[in-house]
């Protein structure tokens, strides 16, 4: 904290963000009373993820991304092989899909997991961490750990391994499991399942600040199902667009506090993707079992508080183990398990639902099919300039509290968002002007 000779200025700083994904830092300047400025400042460097994958071959691109996040890495793999499979012209068969949706639930079940039990429940009872708070909700912490498992499972039976997953590849997979290895895991799904029902339950009953906001969702979107692998990209505002066209309507610009771009739509308007926003767009896609588990909760058609995310948060985490379940009893081992592609000059365009927001891709691709040009944009960045909107408004009516409670409660309204901060850390271009 710092105050000028009068005592009218206040600066609360927050060097380094605890329970988030990734390094960066916080700061709330007040002055006479008044809201200033208000920061998310991301400061981890720069990963040139765009820049090294130039020159790499196109069957390398989805294990590279891969490694932009170990939370996350199938929703970097399947939005690189969406985006690679559509310059190539590659179809792949629907086993291949429902296999794809499958291990891609397994990631969703277990990033939610993480943030619901281990990062942000914590917030709402008054504990520094999860293990603190297993002291007095130990059944809910040790539930929490049995969902996550049921995820890693299924990554590591699908995948090969539980992180950064070995055995997928563009066209599909280098082997696909047998229909025993998935029925396997079908006891653990159903506990999970059991456990995440009363978990959709326990986070409603958390006590929640009130704070709802005027957001414009966005998200993807299937007529059939709850988007999560692939979709068109709709928003409450009315926007309808396939992949080919996201340049059209976002742009990113850098901002000099962030290591993090800006994302704006149409020019000049923020945005909101993940949960929150899936839900408002998509929760008549919900199973019934979720639906029922929403409504009971207190969800309406959609939810405005940032703060009630978590339970939005649990109410996907039921509905992707009942997907699981569902598409394992459904399960026919998909012959060949993968579609060979043939290299051509192209660009192509893919996205997908990470856990935190859509994630998109571009690549352009030369003859000999490596990787001209890359480009992507993750959830955090694009949701960066909203989050520091709704900061703003949250800090604004309590600039009287105390720097230590203020800090407290701006820290628990960052972990809304389950920032990852280490997705987000990517540039546009670097130009060096020398005189």
């Amino acid at each position: 904290m710092s105050t000028d000779p009068e005592g009218r200025t206040r600066t609360i700083k927050t060097d380094y963000l605890a329970r988030v994904e990734g390094e960066g830092a916080m700061t709330v300047r007040i002055r006479d009373g008044a809201v200033e400025n208000v920061g998310l400042e991301i400061f981890e460097p720069p990963r040139f993820f765009e820049a090294f994958l130039r020159g790499r071959d196109f069957r390398e691109v989805p294990d590279i991304t891969a490694r932009i996040c170990g939370i996350c890495p199938m929703a970097y793999m399947t939005s690189a092989f969406n985006a690679i499979e559509d310059a190539l012209g590659t179809e792949v068969s629907p086993g291949i899909k429902e296999l794809r949706r499958l291990i891609y639930c397994g990631e969703w079940i277990e990033s939610h997991a993480l943030h619901v039990f281990m990062l942000h429940a914590p917030d709402f009872l008054g504990y520094e961490s999860a293990w603190t708070m297993a002291r007095d909700h130990r059944e809910m912490v040790e539930a929490g750990l049995k969902i996550k498992k049921a995820g890693n499972d299924i990554l590591r039976v699908v995948g090969g391994r539980a992180i950064h997953p070995v055995n997928v590849r563009v066209g599909g997979f280098f082997r696909a499991p047998d229909r025993e290895q998935l029925s396997a895991l079908v006891a653990q799904l159903e506990t999970a399942r059991d456990l995440a029902g009363e978990a959709v339950a326990w986070v409603a009953g958390l006590p929640f600040p009130e704070f709802e906001q005027d957001y414009d969702f966005v998200a993807l979107h299937d007529l059939d199902r709850y988007a999560i692998e692939d979709g068109r990209l709709i928003s409450s505002s009315g926007l309808d667009i396939g992949p080919e066209s996201y340049e059209q309507h976002f742009s990113e610009h850098h901002v000099e506090h962030s290591t993090a771009l800006h994302s704006l739509m149409d020019g000049d308007r923020t945005y909101f993707l993940g949960p929150m926003a899936r839900y408002a767009l998509n929760h008549e896609q919900l199973s019934p079992l979720a639906a029922e588990a929403a409504a009971a909760a207190g969800l309406g058609p959609e939810c405005r508080n940032p703060f009630k995310s978590i339970i939005v948060r649990a109410v996907e985490i039921l509905y992707v183990l009942d997907e699981a379940l569902r598409l394992i009893s459904s399960y026919d081992l998909p012959q060949p398990a993968a579609v060979e592609s043939e290299p051509r000059a192209s660009t192509g365009y893919g996205w997908s639902e990470a856990p935190r927001g859509m994630l998109w891709h571009r690549y352009r691709l030369t003859g000999d099919g490596s990787i001209a040009e890359a480009r992507i944009v993750p959830p955090t960045s694009q949701n960066q300039a909203r989050i520091e909107q709704d900061l703003r408004a949250f800090v604004e009516p309590r600039v009287d509290l105390d720097d230590e409670r203020l800090q407290w409660e701006c820290e628990q309204a960052i972990r809304n968002y389950d920032p990852c901060i280490s997705c987000s850390t990517h540039f546009l271009d670097l130009t060096v002007d020398r005189k």
